[in-house]
């Protein structure tokens, strides 16, 4: 049985890390035993919506039945994800699911999966991301799981480190900011350092042959007090080399390009997309193309659907964003439609005021602003506008 450790920064159940999934799990046989742990986010009152989606997730886009709180011992393959990390920690507390997680990554059997709040919680400490940035509690570490000390790392590990959601202020490192970080880097032990994994990116780490390799859109970031490499999408390193960097006792120069396929495109970036062609099809008249702009938003939204974690607002704020494109949409049709209509009828009015029938002009005047028309009287001829 293939043994792996898998760290996602971010992105676990959206299209970005399908084939990454894809490919661990396909060393795994046919059939394989998976298992989902739903402990970080099994607070919240859409829990089983959650794993819900995660399930169909597996099932559609990766080809694996999954099993929701399964047993960890023999799973061929072991998923956890979004959340808290403190939430998981404490109900992990006095279970024996950190005993059979550091077991199976110390036999070096089955592939273990841990994602974005479950991430966090892998290393040495870990970030109360929700503690200190939802309710304001003074930056502080909590203790982790340290699975990672198993083989030979002594680190803390940081998903979302490239997070950039916070637009005015800085939210990297899993929403820390470089201030915060740096006050909680000087608490902890000497030698222990930082695996900053950035969104939709993953940090593979081949048990038995002892190697790393970084896949997906951004990095891995190696921080330590004497300085930082970056391993970027593409590379690889032995274990070794990783303590060694984990230790700062080396550096990594500038790395070389490595040459990979252009990476899958995030929800934002698709919505950020489909609104460009849409108004560039508007600008241009062209109903058919910003139709179609529409139409491919919509798909992109379906295959987001199963995104469990949902950066930036996620499937929800994407329909928003469709909504309101289909309003203009409408709007801008309407408007078409008026523009071939309405000045005849304001000719007629005019016709029906030159020849004294102010009676049935008004009438007609009165049509229109109820049909949502506004109608002002100019010293040049009427001007229109629609209402509202």
């Amino acid at each position: 049985m293939h043994g792996a450790l898998v760290l996602m920064g971010s992105g676990e159940t959206s299209p970005t890390m399908v084939e990454i999934h894809r490919g661990v799990i396909g060393e795994l046989g046919p059939k394989p035993r998976a298992v989902l742990l739903d402990t970080p986010y099994a607070f919240q009152e859409n829990a089983a919506d959650i794993s819900n989606r995660a399930r169909q997730y597996f099932a559609r886009s990766v080809g694996v039945e999954v099993e929701v709180n399964g047993v960890v011992t023999g799973a061929d393959w072991v998923f956890c994800g979004p959340g808290s990390p403190t939430y998981a920690l404490d109900r992990w507390s006095g279970s024996s699911v950190p005993a059979d997680l550091r077991a199976r990554i110390r036999a070096a059997r089955g592939v273990t999966v841990f994602a974005s709040a479950a991430a966090c919680t892998a290393g040495a400490a870990t970030v109360p991301v929700y503690e200190i940035y939802k309710v304001g509690a003074e930056p502080h570490w909590r203790e982790g799981l340290d699975l990672l000390a198993v083989i030979g790392l002594d680190a803390v590990v940081i998903p979302h480190y490239d997070n950039a959601e916070g637009g005015t202020h800085d939210t990297r490192f899993c929403y820390l900011g470089e201030r915060r970080l740096s006050r909680m880097e000087r608490e902890l032990p000497a030698g222990t350092g930082v695996l900053g994994i950035d969104e939709h990116t993953a940090l593979l780490i081949d048990l038995v042959d002892e190697r790393v390799r970084v896949a997906g859109r951004g990095g891995v970031t190696v921080r330590t007090r004497e300085g930082q490499s970056v391993l970027p999408a593409g590379s690889g390193a032995t274990l070794d080399e990783l303590r060694v960097l984990l230790r700062g006792e080396a550096r990594l120069g500038e790395p070389a390009p490595v040459p990979r396929a252009a990476p899958q495109e995030t929800l934002s970036e698709l919505v950020e997309a489909s609104e460009r062609s849409f108004a560039s099809a508007l600008g241009s008249d062209d109903v058919s193309a910003a139709t179609r702009a529409l139409l491919r938003l919509e798909e992109d939204i379906a295959g987001w659907s199963a995104d469990t974690e949902q950066d930036d607002g996620g499937p929800e704020q994407a329909r928003e964003v469709l909504r309101r494109l289909i309003a203009a949409l409408g709007t801008h049709t309407a408007g078409q439609a008026l523009a071939r209509l309405v000045p005849p009828l304001l000719a007629v009015r005019e016709k029906l005021r030159c020849e004294g029938a102010y009676g049935q002009a008004d009438l007609l005047r009165e049509a229109l602003v109820e049909g949502g028309v506004r109608v002002e009287d100019t010293p040049e001829g009427p001007r229109w506008s629609i209402d509202g």
